[in-house]
């Protein structure tokens, strides 16, 4: 597979929120606003990207090398759950106002499926080094427009006249589930 296939693949065709349905929970908790959506969808991306990168050379050069594969979910989460820290240490010196506006969600990077989901794919798709680089730099970019455009419709949403019953989540339902079937007209690309 080349480079460039599976950047648009992971992007478009095999998006993880709109064709593998993962990191649905920050998706929809945080695209409210465009601001709070763009702060998730960077730090997203620095964690998935970077995640992927040590956890397949830790896979690599110690689980598969000793026989502990099977430890690599809980050292996949832990590298994870470093990584997070290191955002949330930085957006809170940096950026408070974006830090309080991601409230609860940025901790919970370290548990959004998204990020564990795109490290384990590496390692079992057997992907390069270069090929896990730009996987993982596909599916975050695909998140982050993902989320991107789901806040550009919520807040379009709140100032239009919905009808009460569908009011705040079951629209957003309702729009996460058009704007993944508007994303099977991608599956031609590749």
């Amino acid at each position: 597979m080349s480079i460039f296939t599976i950047l648009i693949s992971t992007i478009f065709v095999n998006n993880y929120v709109f064709a593998r349905f993962l990191g649905i929970c920050p998706f929809l908790g945080v695209s409210n606003k465009t601001e709070t959506a763009t702060g998730m969808g960077v730090a997203v991306t620095f964690v998935i990207t970077l995640s992927s990168v040590i956890t397949w050379g830790i896979h690599y050069a110690i689980l598969d090398r000793f026989g502990l594969e099977y430890l690599q979910t809980i050292v996949f989460i832990l590298v994870i759950a470093a990584l997070v820290q290191f955002v949330e240490m930085f957006l809170k010196k940096t950026s408070p106002n974006l830090y309080s506006a991601l409230g609860v969600y940025l901790p919970l990077i370290t548990t959004n499926c998204i990020v564990l989901g795109v490290a384990i794919l590496n390692i079992q798709e057997g992907y390069s080094l270069i090929e896990t680089i730009f996987n993982a730099l596909g599916a975050s970019v695909g998140f982050a427009i993902a989320l991107l455009l789901m806040a550009g419709v919520r807040e379009k949403l709140e100032i239009i006249d919905v009808p009460k019953v569908l009011e705040g989540f079951p629209i957003a339902l309702i729009t996460a589930g058009l704007m993944s079937i508007a994303f099977l007209g991608f599956n031609g690309l590749v």
